[in-house]
């Protein structure tokens, strides 16, 4: 008896029908096999086009790499474009704020002086608002610890109303943009004694 539950000799009428799908997928390529394809691949020998078959693959995994090489190449092109346009946009509004500086000393000194009144006061107020906006930050206040990063000593003295290296009087103000560093604080400094 067969797997089929005849036998083979039972019915000699009967003919054994087999029916073959030439449209297979190929076992190894994922490629359908031609007409004889499977025959071929069945006896043994190699089908026609698993050569070629193995070739466009190596060819497409060739590309895919190169695509995925220019695809991270372009990321890192763009986050260093990205990066170097802030870098200019913060370095020209560095240069612009520096050319400023002038005048907030000019309204600093005025303002020492009481000499900041009526309109006037309110156009510098607005100045002061403007740059703000841009990042611009003052600093070197009179009793403020001496930072030899930031402030720049004219004058050096002792005294024993300080327990650290303190700005004692400021000639003029620092001023500085983010994290960078425009300009230095002119300074006394009094060292403890």
């Amino acid at each position: 008896m067969s797997e089929h539950g005849t036998h083979a000799g039972d019915d000699p009428a009967a003919e054994r029908v087999v029916i073959r799908d030439n449209r297979k997928i190929h076992p190894d390529g994922g490629g359908r096999h031609a007409a004889g394809g499977a025959d071929a691949q069945e006896a043994g020998e190699p089908g026609p086009l698993g050569p070629e078959v193995g070739a466009l693959r190596s060819e497409l995994d060739e590309r895919t790499r190169d695509l995925q090489r220019i695809t991270a190449e372009y990321a890192n092109y763009r986050k260093r474009v990205d990066r170097d346009r802030g870098l200019a946009a913060e370095q020209t509004t560095g240069a612009v704020l520096l050319a400023l500086l002038p005048i907030l000393d000019d309204l600093d000194r005025a303002r020492d002086h009481g000499d900041l009144t009526g309109p006037f006061a309110s156009v510098a107020e607005q100045l002061q608002v403007t740059v703000g906006k841009f990042g611009l930050t003052a600093f070197g206040d009179k009793g403020d610890p001496f930072d030899p990063t930031r402030h720049e000593a004219v004058t050096h003295l002792t005294s024993a109303e300080v327990s650290e290296s303190t700005c004692v009087e400021v000639m003029r103000r620092g001023y500085s943009l983010g994290e960078r560093l425009l300009r230095p604080a002119l300074v006394a400094v009094a060292d403890p004694q």
